[in-house]
């Protein structure tokens, strides 16, 4: 038997520092931090029930941490779905999620106007894996149908699309994928589960970014992938043997952003209606795309499918681009990411697209005088006095 603390040298205290067990009557309200790589057992059936699965724990920080299961379990019940899998990024949470389902000779039919970065990896990588990719317009139901193959496995379109805010008809595409046998993957990161569960309209798979709407506040980076328990778990052996493992501490801070999600999307949501209708009638704006306009394409279905809001994104057509953003510099700035409480631009020519040929761009309606606007929850009336007074010191240049 190992005799008393006191009994042991320097070395040994300082190594086993804060080791020893504290009962206590209260719990923390809010979640600890978690940051072990690694995790002890008393003994090899207790390991072994770790390993195999008969018990949930955690025994290795690339296998998950207890905040990433807590996370995991927030998220899934907030979309709807079995199970959950977070991830050291979206698109590792994208791509763990995919290559779950898909093997080589297999085929996916997506949505031409999906984020730049899953365009690349869908066109460039997966055809490498042997995976076959057919790009279509989701909102073109004809298109979508003929697209397919008896080989084709996964549907993938965005909830709300990147930057042009096109809304695929979910319900419709989730019956055909069906139909033809093959899954329906969407990624409702625009979204958020505030405003869309996809799941509940007939998604099989489900993938955000938490660094946007998820974790709101420009501090936390991953992915999650929620769906059904055995593609979320085929999804989680991808993951594993890929390395894609979200931090302890970002999987903490998206679940102190986590909880104000419903609140900051009301805030979002009204704000960005109220900037595209200004927008939508200045004489230096050529076009805007957000779905609460009565002129967007889908209008009354995103009124049918969003009826509590649409978050905070839009794209304009600015007249002089450049010479609005300097307008604006040192209000809103300009910002390669999206969804934090404070408003941002981006420019999708550039960043988001960027990977995309430059015909590609233009024929999707991606120009160089595209701004892609993250309306945050400030007051409306400062937001709406920076952007009318950027609109005219532009005017005031060309006049």
């Amino acid at each position: 038997m190992p005799g008393p603390q006191h009994d042991y040298d320097l070395t040994t205290l300082a190594a086993r520092a804060g080791e020893e067990a504290r009962p206590n009557l209260s719990t923390p309200l809010a979640e600890p931090i978690y940051q072990s790589t690694v995790y002890a057992y008393p003994d090899l059936d207790a390991l072994e029930r770790a390993m195999s699965g008969e018990e949930p724990s955690s025994f290795y920080y690339r296998n998950g941490t207890p905040n990433a299961a807590t996370l995991e379990r927030a998220l899934a019940g907030l979309e709807g779905t079995e199970a959950a899998l977070v991830a050291g990024s979206g698109m590792a949470a994208i791509s763990a999620a995919l290559l779950g389902v898909l093997r080589a000779g297999d085929h996916v039919v997506a949505d031409a106007r999906v984020y730049g970065v899953t365009y690349a990896l869908l066109a460039e990588e997966f055809p490498r894996l042997g995976i076959a990719v057919t790009f279509v317009d989701a909102c073109d139901p004809g298109e979508v149908e003929a697209a397919f193959r008896p080989e084709t496995r996964v549907l993938h379109v965005e909830s709300l699309t990147n930057p042009l805010m096109t809304v695929p008809d979910v319900p419709a595409l989730a019956r055909l994928a069906h139909e033809r046998g093959a899954i329906l993957s969407v990624d409702n990161t625009f979204a958020s589960p505030a405003v869309f569960r996809p799941a509940l309209h007939g998604a099989d798979l489900v993938t955000h970014s938490v660094s946007k709407y998820l974790s709101g506040h420009s501090t936390a980076f991953g992915g999650v992938a929620c769906g059904r328990a055995d593609l979320i778990a085929s999804a989680r052996t991808r993951l594993l043997r890929l390395g894609g493992t979200m931090g302890a501490f970002d999987a903490w801070m998206t679940l102190q952003g986590l909880k104000t999600l419903g609140l900051r999307m009301r805030a979002h949501s009204g704000n960005a209606q109220a900037v595209a209708d200004v927008l939508a009638n200045h004489p230096r704006v050529r076009a805007v795309y957000h779905p609460g306009l009565s002129d967007h394409p889908q209008f009354h279905r995103a009124m049918e499918l969003y009826p509590n809001g649409f978050g905070g994104m839009l794209s304009a057509d600015i007249e002089d681009a450049p010479a609005f953003v300097r307008a604006l510099a040192g209000r809103i700035p300009l910002a390669p990411s999206l969804a934090d409480v404070v408003s941002t631009l981006s420019w999708p020519w550039g960043t988001s697209h960027r990977a995309l040929p430059e015909a590609e761009r233009r024929r999707l309606g991606i120009t160089p005088n595209l701004l892609r606007l993250s309306i945050g929850i400030e007051d409306i009336g400062d937001l709406l006095g920076d952007i009318e007074g950027a609109l005219e010191a532009e005017g005031r240049k060309f006049g």
